[in-house]
């Protein structure tokens, strides 16, 4: 299991990637892994939510900030030619939120993990690596490689964090398993009628896929191709995930 610091390391690495991909963008180009956003879109999204998190440790407490208080952690916004250093301002004020804060800081989260501070680095630690794939497609960069364990680390917080929260479109009125391997280690991912829930393990399964621990990765965030993957059973189960798991926040 990845650290804390760890995902310290991963935030720094990832955001040092992003700057650079940045820098060699036209910021009005669409990025071809979110269609909806441009790179100066997908920018501003990610610097917001280093700042947005940075801000709910900060001011540690139970409930998340107020709409107010997010638009306040961030500031104004900048111009094209300053949005590569307002980038790297705000990855660097969410590294010295999660390094200065205490192991036991009492702050907001909403995803399993054994310390809130646990859960705010590695949540944006994965954060930052995809975006980073994105800002790195949109500029015309090849894809820099992903560390295995880190994107295992990666692969379990989509199934067993994101995908066994309820509410969301993962829904099948008829009970389906999708069995997912890489590295060595298996996941399930149960989808019935009330939503999905992940679990690590093997068993009985309707579909499986496998490939290395980036291509799966990848895919399972739709952000890598599902023909680098290995098939096997029904393959209705990975399709069902590829046009309902998809994990959208507003720009």
């Amino acid at each position: 299991m990845l650290s804390v610091s760890d995902h310290v390391a991963a935030i720094r690495r990832e955001g040092d990637l992003i700057v650079a991909a940045l820098r060699g963008a036209q910021l009005d180009t669409m990025v071809p892994t979110c269609p909806e956003w441009t790179v100066r879109e997908l920018a501003h999204h990610t610097g917001r939510t280093h700042h947005w998190a940075a801000a709910n440790i900060e001011q540690p407490r139970a409930t998340p900030l107020s709409s107010e208080e997010e638009a306040a952690a961030w500031g104004d916004m900048p111009d094209d030619a300053g949005t590569p250093d307002w980038y790297r301002a705000a990855n660097e004020r969410l590294v010295r939120a999660l390094t200065g804060a205490p192991a036991d800081v009492a702050c907001w989260s909403f995803l399993p993990a054994p310390s809130p501070l646990a859960f705010w680095a590695r949540r944006q630690a994965h954060e930052a690596a995809i975006h980073r794939v994105d800002a790195e497609l949109g500029a015309g960069r090849a894809v820099s490689p992903l560390d295995e364990e880190f994107a295992l680390d990666g692969i379990d917080e989509l199934i067993c964090g994101f995908y066994s929260r309820k509410g969301g479109r993962l829904r099948s009125e008829t009970p389906r398993t999708l069995a997912v391997t890489a590295g060595g280690r298996t996941w399930r991912v149960h989808i019935g009628p009330d939503g999905p829930r992940g679990e690590p393990g093997e068993g009985p399964s309707d579909g499986a896929v496998e490939g290395k621990a980036d291509a799966v990765y990848l895919a399972l965030w739709n952000r890598g191709r599902l023909t680098d993957l290995e098939v096997t059973g029904d393959a209705d189960v990975l399709t069902l995930w590829s046009q309902k798991a998809t994990i959208r926040w507003s720009s």
